[in-house]
């Protein structure tokens, strides 16, 4: 399999069979000197917001490598993105979720510190919350490369529980919270036809102690959904891969 690489902001313009990309900079550095890339192999480049190319690198220098592009792609966003509400978590769980839901194709990522959030970031703490998006950003970028992403998910600002609730109650936004106490399933809502009528579909996860039961009537009056993925009680790290699993086959994305 081909590796990928990034080229954050290179125009979509740049991207034609038979040019030349030179990737610098970090990106440059580790394809050089960790990867050990050589002359002659066949990789990817990106600019991760939805401009891919495939060729074979032509040049290396001391950090940087340069690949004449053969094959070119250009990925449009889907029409409905799903996105990834996920509470901090202790330890790497939150981080896990993160990595997988990219490798599962989700389009955002929000981090949610829940009222049981072992882990905290917290407006007191916003120079700790700057270095969270930042983490989580790194780790959904790496699995970008991973899984051959033409598109890196945007990892936004954390939101609080009054935010869920506003985004619950708008009609263009469909809020579904994870709860073994739901009214029914996940496989349910996603059949339905109004499942296609939001812009965005927010999947809510809770961290490893569970969702406060005033975090889920709040949401629940504001207008979310409350599902159940199955019989089965999934871990923080587990539960969202396996709601944007259900989300890609139900809606056709897979």
């Amino acid at each position: 399999m081909a590796h990928l690489y990034y080229v954050d902001g290179l125009p979509a313009e740049r991207f034609e069979p038979g040019s030349y990309l030179d990737v610098r900079g970090e990106e440059g550095r580790h394809a050089v000197r960790v990867s050990r890339l050589r002359p002659g192999e066949r990789i990817g480049v990106g600019n991760g917001s939805g401009s891919i190319g495939f060729g074979e690198v032509t040049g290396i220098g001391r950090d940087e490598f340069t690949v004449r592009l053969e094959q070119v792609e250009h990925r449009a966003l889907p029409d409905q993105s799903i996105v990834l509400v996920q509470a901090l978590a202790k330890g790497d769980r939150d981080e896990r979720a993160v990595e997988q839901c990219t490798e599962f194709g989700v389009d955002a990522i929000v981090p949610w510190q829940a009222e049981r959030s072992v882990s905290r970031w917290g407006h007191a703490q916003e120079e700790k919350a700057k270095k969270g998006v930042a983490k989580w950003t790194r780790v959904a970028r790496e699995a970008s490369k991973q899984a051959m992403r033409a598109h890196v998910p945007d990892v936004r600002t954390p939101v609080s529980t009054g935010q869920l609730c506003r985004l619950a109650a708008s009609p263009t936004v469909s809020v579904l919270v994870l709860h073994p106490d739901g009214g029914r399933r996940l496989t349910e809502w996603v059949a339905d036809d109004a499942a296609r009528s939001s812009a965005e579909i927010y999947v809510v996860i809770g961290p490893e102690g569970g969702l406060d039961p005033s975090e889920v009537a709040a949401l629940s009056e504001a207008g979310a959904d409350v599902l159940l993925i199955g019989e089965t009680v999934l871990r923080t790290s587990s539960a969202g891969p396996a709601a944007v699993a259900l989300l890609n086959s139900g809606l056709g994305r897979w």
